[in-house]
């Protein structure tokens, strides 16, 4: 009798490889890589030769290295004895799993049936960028995305209005085959998908013209989405039933909204609190002044106190950014300038200012200091 290493099998790519991910890779990063392979070989959507191939591949892969017990023992044994020996013949049921495997080698023939069962639409992800204005204090903004829905002109049956489905006469309805087997083992029933109907129990005799009997078509959509006060960049908003267009009465996906924040001519943001920088010249940090800043509801007027050195920060509570137990300050940065150029007049009064206050010298100058103890 041949052993179960010597039986033939079909070459499989590595799991890992087939996903585009590190053997060291995260359960969110295989995840991540299985819903954006998924979308771009679904049959629904991908409609060239070898995407159906393509996308049992990825899923095939994504139902090994998602479970932590099937990921172990396929990193132990690899394939395809991950899948014969999977679980370590732990009892009666996992034995006769692996004779499903064994009879798939033989008769080419598969144990999955695809049923017409409800299934979610894929979840879109999409991008809006916002200015640092509408960042502070909210807005609503209007989107357009392009997505799969329901068919407006079957409603989603996929027959030409009028006409309905027959039943697949090949599976009676059932979507699937069966076949029976005798082997040394005993006799063996195998389920496999009808070829007809493609497991869909029924065959569409008059495909909808709009849709060609897939019953979805695909649609520009717009759609006003509330953006709260005070989010960060890169913040992920959610809108939850707003993606593809569910099957056979399955819900929609969602849709995900990455938001871009604008940077502004002259504010920044530090945490909750906005940052100004004032700039003032030498007699107004001197006399001190009164000076008018913006602000994001408009201008205000701040009092630079006498004597005011560069970098001293004047705040003012509640001009900032909101969040939930309130809303921060904004924070007016002196920076002192040197002007550049001075006419004849300006020069000589720097100068006698200059005379009148004498020159800043270091601490210590004028003093013997002694550096070394005798």
């Amino acid at each position: 009798m041949m052993s179960l290493k010597q039986k033939k099998m079909t070459p499989k790519r590595d799991y890992y490889q087939v996903l585009g991910i590190s053997p060291g890779a995260t359960t969110e990063e295989i995840k991540r890589a299985f819903r954006r392979l998924a979308f771009q070989y679904h049959p629904d959507h991908n409609h060239q030769e070898g995407a159906a191939e393509r996308f049992k591949e990825i899923n095939t892969a994504y139902q090994v290295l998602s479970d932590p017990g099937k990921r172990a023992n396929y990193d132990r044994f690899g394939y395809p004895e991950a899948e014969v020996f999977g679980r370590g013949f732990e009892g009666f049921g996992d034995f006769v799993s692996g004779i499903g495997d064994i009879f798939e080698a033989f008769f080419g023939g598969t144990t999955t049936v695809r049923r017409r069962v409800p299934q979610q639409g894929a979840d879109l992800y999409c991008k809006a960028t916002i200015s640092f204005e509408e960042m502070v204090l909210g807005c609503e903004k209007e989107i357009e995305i392009v997505r799969t829905e329901r068919c407006s002109f079957c409603r989603g049956l996929g027959s030409e209005p009028g006409s309905q489905p027959v039943k697949c006469s090949h599976c009676e309805g059932t979507g699937e085959v069966r076949r029976m087997y005798r082997s040394i083992f005993g006799r063996f029933v195998n389920r496999v998908t009808c070829e007809r109907c493609h497991g869909e129990g029924s065959i569409i005799t008059q495909p909808c013209p709009q849709c060609q009997g897939t019953g979805r078509e695909r649609k520009h959509h717009r759609i006003t989405v509330k953006i709260p006060a005070g989010v960060e960049d890169g913040s992920q908003i959610r809108l939850t039933g707003e993606g593809e267009a569910g099957r056979w009465g399955g819900s929609p996906g969602n849709l995900y909204i990455t938001l871009l924040v604008q940077e502004h001519e002259f504010f920044k943001r530090e945490g909750n609190d906005i940052l100004y920088e004032l700039p003032i010249n030498f007699a107004q940090a001197a006399l001190g002044d009164e000076v008018e800043i913006p602000t994001i509801e408009g201008k205000a007027s701040i009092k630079v106190p006498p004597g005011t050195q560069a970098g001293k920060v004047i705040q003012l509570k509640g001009k900032g950014i909101p969040h939930r137990s309130g809303r921060g300050n904004l924070l007016v940065k002196i920076r002192v300038v040197t002007p550049e150029k001075l006419d004849h007049e300006q020069r000589q009064l720097f100068q006698e200012l200059a005379r009148s206050l004498g020159k800043v010298t270091m601490p210590g100058k004028g003093r013997k200091r002694r550096f070394f103890s005798e």
